[in-house]
């Protein structure tokens, strides 16, 4: 039996039908911009093929639920229900031939897929003997068979795709014909979109939309431009089921209308300013009464006794007894120590431990930092060596590598220290904390960096024990 639908005319005037036999057959894929007519071109095709065919929709936005009062199909809130009894809905639909809108509007996006995987996963695996054909719409296909991953987990993107993909590969046998609706081609996952054999592409702007629109309409590239001048409610048809060649259709008028409309230009409403605010802060029934809250004093400027207080206060730190040259000395040596020790000061930077390394000598007695900033940082790198005090002792090995930027000397100070003492060399994970980091790969490329300036030799036996020497200085580490 041959059924046509009309869907509207061409620009001659002529009538554009689609075999409705030929089309649960070979699927249909429609594409536009907000705006278009999408749900218009839906809506026409379901209201002029009611009575004549099962049909299956799913809503995201609950706009095809009027469809229930005019032409006897039955609306189900999916919010309503759990999603067991929304896959044992699907398979009573399919036994009883029942026309659906199943709107996923009271939903968020992970929850709309997760329904739409289990409901159209149940239709999929309904038995054999009711394998009754049955137009499945589904509008904003790009929301459940996504190109890419999105803000959902990847458990429900995968199910949401399978169950739309077994919809358009695999369905027709099952009587399942899919007519998908996208506002985006580009987000349409591609193996759900090549499975149709029918199109009408509506208005869209975007170049990646349009090539690909033209790409499935068998138009060159060029005339891709034609697409983005369509007027609303004009789509460009090609298929089996429509037309052999790319053919222009007005889509004829519907007798039902969605819920929600497109926003419409309205006069704002007239009313003096104290009635506005009037109607913004009356109290409710069961609200408190808004009481703004009053604007507050500025702040009182400091008295004089106050500022001669401060004043008095900052001098009497300035004149406390100062601290001798060796004092200071262990003050400042207490201080890096206390420093390094903490487990956070290894990633910061030296200029930000600079203000630490300032309080602490202040609150050990120490009214102004002992060290300027270049100077901290040269101490800084010593103390992550673990020496904590100049000394004569350690000159050799500071003279050694006055050819090095400060903060390398924590390294070369390391390996000094433990090639002086004779214990295995440092890993370079205690390389990398010397050094501020705790990139492995940073500290093997400081070490070669090190050894290019002829201060260090490197060498790994053949267990991979390693150890280097100072040949300067004439020490080396043990093996490690």
């Amino acid at each position: 039996m041959t059924v046509r639908v009309d869907m509207g005319v061409a620009p001659s005037g002529e009538t554009i039908p689609i075999d409705l036999e030929e089309l649960l057959a070979t699927r249909l894929l429609v594409q536009g911009n907000s705006g278009s007519g999408k749900s218009h071109l839906l809506r026409r095709l379901l209201e002029k093929s009611a009575g004549q065919v099962q049909q299956i929709v799913i809503d995201p936005e609950g706009d095809f639920v009027t469809l229930a009062d005019r032409y006897g199909h039955v609306a189900v809130e999916a919010a309503d229900h759990g999603e067991r009894d929304i896959a044992r809905l699907a398979a009573r639909i399919r036994e009883h031939r029942v026309s659906v809108v199943l709107s996923l509007e009271g939903l968020e996006a992970e929850g709309q897929m997760r329904c739409a995987a289990a409901f159209l996963s149940a239709l999929f695996d309904a038995p054999r003997d009711h394998w009754y054909p049955a137009l499945v719409v589904v509008d904003e296909a790009q929301l459940f068979a996504p190109s890419g991953g999105g803000e959902v987990t990847e458990e429900v993107r995968r199910a949401s795709l399978g169950a739309m993909t077994n919809l358009m590969c695999r369905g027709r046998k099952r009587g399942l014909a899919g007519i998908i609706a996208t506002q985006r081609l580009a987000k349409l996952a591609k193996n759900v979109a090549a499975e149709a054999s029918n199109f009408l592409m509506g208005r869209t702007f975007l170049d990646i939309d349009m090539a690909r629109a033209a790409d499935l309409l068998g138009m060159e590239r060029r005339q891709a431009e034609q697409i983005r001048d369509l007027p609303c409610g004009t789509f460009l048809a090609l298929g089996p089921a429509i037309a052999r060649r790319p053919v222009s259709v007005a889509i004829g008028p519907v007798e039902t209308s969605a819920r929600s409309v497109s926003p419409k230009l309205v006069p704002l409403p007239q009313a003096a300013a104290e009635d506005v605010q009037g109607l913004l802060f009356a109290p409710g029934d069961d609200a408190p009464v808004f009481v703004p809250e009053p604007p507050r004093a500025p702040a009182p400027l400091p008295s004089e006794a106050l500022l001669q207080s401060m004043a008095s206060s900052v001098s009497r730190a300035d004149t406390a007894p100062a601290k001798s040259d060796d004092e200071t000395a262990a003050i400042v040596a207490t201080v890096l120590e206390a420093i390094t020790a903490d487990p956070d000061g290894a990633a910061r930077a030296a200029s930000v431990l600079y203000q630490d390394f300032a309080v602490r000598c202040r609150m050990a007695g120490v009214p102004r930092p002992p060290l300027d900033l270049p100077a901290f940082t040269r101490r800084l790198s010593m103390a992550r060596a673990g020496i904590f005090t100049e000394g004569d002792d350690w000159s050799p090995a500071l003279d050694a590598a006055a050819s090095l930027p400060d903060d390398m000397l924590g390294p070369f100070l390391l390996i000094a220290r433990a090639a002086r003492e004779g214990t295995p060399c440092p890993t370079d994970e205690a390389i990398a904390a010397s050094y501020g980091t705790a990139s492995l790969g940073r500290a093997r490329r400081l070490l070669q960096y090190i050894e290019s300036r002829d201060l260090i030799v490197s060498r790994t036996d053949l267990s991979g024990r390693r150890s280097i020497a100072i040949p300067q200085l004439g020490w080396t580490t043990a093996a490690a």
